[in-house]
C-alpha cells in the first residue's frame, strides 16, 4: 500500500464532500505533538501544493501541561522544515491544572478551545484544522448512542459560535493505524499527551471493544463511518421525522454529495 496516496486521497475525499477547504482560506492547524495532528499537517502541506486552489496553512500548539514530555522537539522539527508554527502557553489551563488537577475533560476542552481562538484570531486564520480521525469519531458515535442517549457524532465542518471561524476535520476518513505509520514514516517526534493514557474511562473502555471486535470484523469502523453518512431518520424513533398521521404525499429530496472543488488525489 502507498501511504502517503491513501491519507492523501482520504483527506482529499473528506475536503472535497464536505466542503472544508475554499479559495484564498487561512487554515491554523492544532498540532498537539500526536501521530493525528502531524499527519494531518502533513497531508494539508502536500495538498496545499497539488490543489487547484490557493490556501495557506500554518501550524500551533496550545500548552495545557499535560504533555508528557516537552514538546520542544515538534518545534524544532517544524522549524527545520520551514514550517510557520506559533507555541503559545496558555496560563488560565496551567492555573486550572494546578487549583483542580482532576477537572474533567469537558472543563480542560472549554479552556482550550479558548485558547485555540485566540491564537487563530491573531495568526488571522479563518480555518481551524483538527486532528480527530476516524477513531475518533465511532468512538463518539457510539460513546453518545450508549452513554447520553443521542444519535450523534463530530461534525466534519462545524462553525465557532459568532461564526468567526470554520472548523474542520480532515482525518474523519483517516484511522489510526494509517496516521500511527505515516507520523513513523515522516521521522516526526511524536509528544503524547498524559489524557490518552487514562484508563477506566469510557474512551478506553470503547478503544478496547474496538481492538477486540476488529479482530473478527476489520472494517468495522468503515461500516460505521458509512452508517453515519446514511441516515434514515424514518426507521428511528424521533417524532420530529417520522409521518404520524398520514403517509407522505412525496419522498424525501435527494441530497447531493457535489463537492465544491476536488481535492482528491489519483
Amino acid at each position: 500500500m502507498d501511504l502517503e496516496k491513501s491519507v492523501l486521497r482520504k483527506v482529499g475525499e473528506a475536503i472535497s464532500r464536505f466542503k472544508m477547504i475554499r479559495e484564498g482560506d487561512h487554515v491554523a492547524v492544532g498540532v498537539s505533538g500526536g501521530k493525528d495532528s502531524l499527519t494531518l499537517l502533513e497531508a494539508l502541506l502536500l495538498l496545499q501544493k497539488r490543489a487547484p486552489i490557493r490556501f495557506r496553512v500554518t501550524a500551533f500548539t496550545i500548552e495545557q501541561g499535560k504533555f508528557l514530555r516537552p514538546i520542544e522537539p515538534v518545534g524544532e522539527y517544524l522549524r527545520n522544515r520551514g514550517i510557520n508554527w506559533t507555541y503559545v502557553e496558555d496560563a488560565p489551563s496551567l492555573d486550572l491544572l494546578e487549583e483542580q488537577p482532576d477537572h474533567g475533560c469537558d472543563v480542560c476542552s472549554r479552556f482550550r478551545r479558548r485558547a485555540v481562538y485566540e491564537v487563530a484570531r491573531k495568526l488571522s486564520a479563518n480555518v481551524i484544522a483538527l486532528g480527530h480521525t476516524a477513531d475518533d469519531f465511532c468512538e463518539a458515535f457510539l460513546r453518545n448512542a450508549m452513554f447520553t442517549g443521542r444519535v450523534s457524532a463530530l461534525p466534519p465542518v462545524t462553525w465557532s459560535r459568532e461564526g468567526e471561524f470554520r472548523l474542520i476535520r480532515p482525518l474523519v476518513y483517516v484511522t489510526e493505524d494509517l496516521t500511527t505509520a505515516f507520523a513513523a514514516r515522516l521521522g516526526a517526534p511524536v509528544i503524547p499527551c498524559g489524557c490518552s493514557q487514562k484508563t477506566g474511562t469510557v474512551r478506553r473502555t470503547l478503544r478496547d471493544f474496538f481492538t477486540e471486535i476488529e479482530k473478527e470484523h476489520p472494517f468495522l469502523k468503515e461500516t460505521l463511518l458509512s452508517a453515519m453518512g446514511n441516515v434514515e431518520v424514518s426507521r428511528l424513533l424521533d417524532t420530529r421525522f417520522l409521518t404520524l398521521d398520514e403517509p407522505p404525499s412525496t419522498g424525501l429530496p435527494e441530497l447531493s454529495n457535489e463537492p465544491l472543488v476536488s481535492l482528491t488525489v489519483s
